[in-house]
């Protein structure tokens, strides 16, 4: 979500902090600023809109800054509610959100203060300014003491210009030497360089950049002692090279991170301890948001199918609100791209106060998510710049089904190959560059539809969140059978409906809704490994998909409707990379 970059050296901080900006693009921000101290004065530029919009600040003279993007969450887009916000001497910028600011604002208002904004984020720079007495580290644990929520803060004060304090709790935020100077940061790429030391700080902890000295403590003053973490400086050096955007680019990337993740499990799997945790256990619990809740419905479809292990999957915003059971012996599996879900971490203290043993699949090793499971699976997916989620999707999807085939395995019992996969992969994105001449279908319809069964109903449903994630077209999928308990009367003229369509077992019975559709009105589209169907009369266009093992076929059919996706979000004119409104990693509930 909301980025956080700030600099304290020998160079110029504005060029450092907008460079660092740029980096965390992808996370999804609607407005931006910096804030710049020369050592007497600090200037403080912001702007709604991409950190193109101040780029004339890059002259702006000072060794000391803060940056920001940030992701509306208190108060309309505007560029007063924009970061960094500022109270008497104290400027700041923050992720996270503070559950109790109506009635610390409140309080500070009863004092006679005012606000310029109508952030929750304001409201801690007012808390620090009232605690201030001559030392920014000790009044910035006493605001945060204040405070309710989820924060990473850093915080620049106008009587100590040659010092800036950082704090976190449940909101990530990386402190370090890089060249020349010391750095803050909500993510790696917007401070990695070669020869940079970094620094991940936990919840509850805070830090002081000075000179050249980074002292972590706790809230007690004690200095914390940490290893430095590490970091591939190449993944932070993304560029586009041939392709006009990232999502372009990271679907062609799918064969290779499937065959690095499916290596991965191969290798380590069978000897983990969450091997043995998984053989023990006879009840899963599996809790994701999106499209991670798009991949545990494909764990629990294979689970089932193949090992015979019963699952249940929730959707991580909704698990702690529902007073879940977690029975003796439950391993909650939480599955995550960035690790800093904000719904599925409180999902996962829920379950471990609850005795779960909890593991993740994560892509990202020093995420908070990571820190708090008890057992970590990576995916292989590397950076991914664009914020709907193509290759990261693939690499859970082939971890989950590697765990299964080699649990199956354990388990004495038979499970389809995941050999050669890869290729297929590579042959399916071939054939995707078909769904192009379906887009006129889909970039002015009123609505569309995805449905298939089983596996294939996992498929349509993240085809259409992909769908309307980039193109801003309303779109649902279904469980094929469902289509006529309400859904069918919806379909008019021209509708585009998709189907999926792997299993050979429930062929006709998903040619049923198809011809349900197809009845009414509705132009239909086939994604399918079974020629024979492509040619049927209801059939408007279709993707010919190499056969796979059924209850893997996710891995496959999902390419076709990314690239309908992508290829329709450019013919309506978005920006498939940063689609409006939405953000890569969702750091507050």
């Amino acid at each position: 979500m909301c980025g956080i970059v700030g600099y304290l050296g020998k160079r110029q901080a504005a060029p450092v902090l907008i460079d660092g900006l740029y980096q965390l693009e992808y996370r999804g921000y609607d407005s931006v600023g910096i804030a710049v101290s020369d050592g007497k004065k600090l200037k403080i530029i912001k702007k709604i809109g991409r950190v193109k919009e101040i780029e004339t600040a890059r002259d702006e003279i000072g060794r000391v800054g803060i940056g920001h993007t940030r992701w509306a969450t208190h108060g309309d887009v505007t560029v007063e509610n924009a970061h960094p916000h500022t109270c008497r001497n104290i400027t700041l910028v923050h992720n996270g959100i503070v559950e109790n600011a109506a009635k610390l604002k409140s309080e500070c208002e009863k004092r006679g203060e005012r606000f310029a904004s109508d952030t929750d984020s304001e409201v801690i720079a007012h808390l620090i300014a009232a605690e201030y007495q001559g030392d920014l580290l000790d009044a910035v644990i006493r605001a945060c003491n204040q405070i309710v929520g989820s924060y990473a803060i850093a915080v620049l004060c106008e009587d100590e210009p040659a010092r800036l304090v950082c704090a976190r709790m449940r909101s990530p935020l990386i402190v370090g030497r890089a060249k020349d100077g010391l750095v803050v940061a909500s993510d790696i790429p917007a401070v990695a360089e070669e020869g940079a030391v970094l620094y991940s700080l936990k919840d509850g902890e805070f830090a002081v950049l000075e000179g050249e000295k980074i002292v972590i403590c706790n809230a007690s003053r004690a200095e914390v002692r940490k290893e430095p973490m590490e970091f591939d400086l190449e993944e932070g050096r993304v560029d586009l090279g041939p392709y006009r955007h990232f999502m372009r680019k990271e679907i062609d990337q799918i064969p290779i991170v499937l065959r690095q993740s499916r290596e991965e499990i191969e290798r380590n799997f069978c000897f983990s301890d969450f091997c043995k945790v998984l053989c023990q256990t006879e009840y899963i619990q599996i809790v994701a948001c999106g499209t991670a809740y798009h991949s545990g419905l494909c764990f629990q479809a294979a689970l089932e199918r193949v090992c015979r292990i019963p699952a249940e999957v929730f959707i991580a915003s909704e698990y702690r609100y529902m007073d879940p059971i977690v029975r003796r012996g439950t391993l909650l599996i939480a599955i995550s791209q960035s690790g800093e879900t904000a719904d599925t971490l409180a999902a996962v203290r829920l379950a471990k106060r609850k005795g779960a043993h909890v593991a993740a699949i994560v892509n990202v090793k020093y995420s908070s998510l990571a820190r708090l499971a008890d057992t970590v699976l990576f995916t292989q997916a590397g950076r991914e710049v664009a914020v709907a989620a193509t290759k990261s999707f693939n690499a859970q999807l082939m971890v989950v089904y590697s765990i299964v085939a080699a649990m199956a395995s354990i388990r004495g019992k038979k499970s389809p190959s995941l050999r050669g996969i890869e290729g297929k992969a590579l042959r399916a994105i071939a054939a995707g560059e078909g769904v192009r001449s379906w887009v006129p279908y889909f970039a002015g319809a009123k609505s569309s539809y995805f449905i298939g069964r089983g596996e294939d109903m996992c498929a349509a449903l993240e085809g259409s969140l992909k769908l309307k994630e980039i193109s801003y077209l309303p779109s649902e999928g279904y469980a094929a059978g469902e289509l006529k308990h309400g859904t069918l009367a919806l379909i008019e003229p021209y509708t585009p409906v998709v189907a999926v369509l792997m299993r050979r077992d429930i062929a006709e019975k998903t040619m049923n809704a198809v011809h349900e559709a197809y009845s009414r009105g509705a132009s239909v589209f086939l994604v399918t490994c079974f020629e024979e169907y492509c040619g049927r009369k209801e059939i408007t266009a279709s993707v010919l998909l190499p056969k796979c093992p059924p209850v893997f076929s996710p891995i496959l059919s999902v390419i076709p409707l990314q690239l309908l996706a992508y290829y329709t979000s450019v013919a309506r004119g978005n920006n498939p990379d940063k689609p409006r409104n939405l953000a890569k990693s969702v750091t507050v509930e």
